[in-house]
Formats: structure tokens, sequence, C-alpha cells
């Protein structure tokens, strides 16, 4: 319990940005499932680049080629649906915790010869997603007081993700003690059936025994 605090900042730290990219076909579609708390902003940058057959490497796309995003809540509803031009920025702020799913797809299927398309994909969580350097000019705030708001957006985002945490233990806790119920009448069950056949095969070995006079 004691370490508790140093791991959660640890994975936090660790854990609220992700880059990575992907290779996508024209009738593909790329999901990815990001566990955020509630209240959460969520940035994803992305760029789009093209397969050039010529040169065997990556490209910029021409003009018509971009990318459908949808973003679904653990409650399965569509939160964001849009689609987007070949580069630029996804946003958006979650408002229950749990798992959301964020799907890209392309926005056209009239590539020549099934080229593929390479995604790079940033996800930033939190405090992250902040550009604070637009936040210190727009506010005109000092290093100070820059780094100052630095460290109360972190503190809040690590109190959202303790809450989350609390809120993952709770749905576990409900789920095991769901399934230790169901397993204890499935076994109440089972006891009561095998006494009933028990008692059935007892009366019908006494009726067989009466039958045949043997009793």
């Amino acid at each position: 319990m004691i370490y508790y605090p140093f791991i959660l900042l640890s994975a936090y730290l660790l854990g609220s940005v992700q880059c990575l990219y992907f290779h996508i076909g024209e009738t593909e579609r790329k999901c990815f499932i990001e566990e955020i708390p509630d209240e959460t902003t969520v940035v994803s940058h992305y760029k789009v680049e093209l397969f050039d057959v010529r040169t065997g490497g990556f490209t910029p796309p021409t003009t018509g080629i971009g990318m459908n995003v949808e973003v679904k809540d653990p409650d399965m509803k569509i939160i964001l649906s849009r689609v987007y031009s070949f580069e630029g920025k996804i946003s958006f702020t979650s408002h229950i915790p749990g798992e959301h799913i964020i799907c890209l797809y392309s926005n056209t299927t009239a590539w020549i010869g099934g080229t593929q398309l390479r995604v790079h994909l940033d996800i930033q969580v939190g405090d992250q997603a902040i550009d604070y350097a637009q936040v210190a000019q727009k506010e005109k705030l000092s290093d100070l007081q820059l780094r100052i708001r630095q460290l109360v957006e972190q503190v809040e985002q690590i109190i959202k993700e303790q809450s989350y945490q609390r809120f993952r233990e709770e749905r576990f806790r409900q789920t095991s003690e769901s399934t230790h119920q169901r397993v204890f009448w499935w076994s109440l069950s089972q006891l009561f059936i095998l006494l009933i056949m028990g008692f059935w095969q007892m009366r019908h070995l006494k009726s067989f025994f009466e039958a045949k006079k043997l009793v």
C-alpha cells in the first residue's frame, strides 16, 4: 500500500501518451481501446501517407483522401463521428469513465491497385493533451505561473486516475460477487437435482424389488 501512489503516478506518466503508426487497406477499419477517466480531454494528432510504388516508400497523399473517425464511449454511444483530411487533430472529452473505442478508416475506396496507407497516430490523454505554450500566450502567464498551472493539471489528472482505479476495483468486486453468487446457486441446484435423482432411484428400486417379490 505504501508504493501504490508511486506506481499509479508512474503508470500515468508512461501511459498518457501513445505514439504509433499502422497500415490500413482501402476497406479496413482500425480500432483502438483507450481507458479514460471521466471529464478527461483526449487529443490525437494523425498523419496519413500513401504508398508510392515507384519509390517503394510512403508519401503525403493528394487531396481527396481523408479519414473517417468514430469514437464510442463505454456504453457504445457515439460521441464523435467525423470525416477529417489526411492530416490533422482529433479532440474529444470523455463524460463517463471506462474503455473508449477509437476507430479510423478511409473515406474512399478508389485507390488504384489496392494501395495501402500508413497512418501515424499520437494519442495524448489528460494534461498531456494541453498545449501549454498556447495557454501561456493566451493568458499571459510567466514561467513560474505556467509551471504551477502544469502541476495543478497533473495533480487533477492523477486524482481522476485514482478515481477511475477505484471505479474499476468496485466494478471488479461486483463482478466477482455476482460470479460467486451464481456459482453458489448453480452448485446448490446440482445438489438438489442429485438428491431428487437419488430419491427417485431408491423409489424405483423399491418398486422393482416389490414387483419381483424380493422384499
